[in-house]
């Protein structure tokens, strides 16, 4: 279930975080953040491309009010959607990269396959 991780923020600033790193996933293509981070970012981009895979009116309207940007979110149903038309889930891949070096975080690159 998306969302259960707290990451140590408040609930606004989590979604607030959450939002952007999707959108910033969606919009290149590959992000490097945190692990648990990734693991969040993974559960709610592929809700997202999910949704984006029927085009509707109310789909639509699901992804604007999650993504917050809009030339990303018609790059998401136009581009990135159709891309998966034929796959059941599984749009993205996430890579350790070792620790961070100024806290030795453990760092990942999460991208779409």
């Amino acid at each position: 279930m998306p969302g259960t991780r707290k990451l140590g923020r408040a609930t606004s600033h989590r979604t607030a975080m959450l939002r952007g790193l999707v959108t910033f996933l969606l919009e290149n293509g590959k992000i490097e953040t945190t692990v648990t981070r990734a693991k969040e970012v993974r559960a709610l981009t592929e809700k997202m491309i999910t949704i984006a895979k029927e085009d509707s009116l109310h789909n639509k309207r699901l992804v604007m009010a999650f993504v917050t940007k809009e030339d990303v979110t018609h790059k998401l149903f136009t581009e990135i959607a159709p891309k998966y038309a034929d796959r059941n889930g599984g749009y993205t891949r996430i890579t350790k990269l070792g620790p961070r070096r100024g806290d030795a975080a453990e760092m990942a690159m999460i991208e779409l396959i």
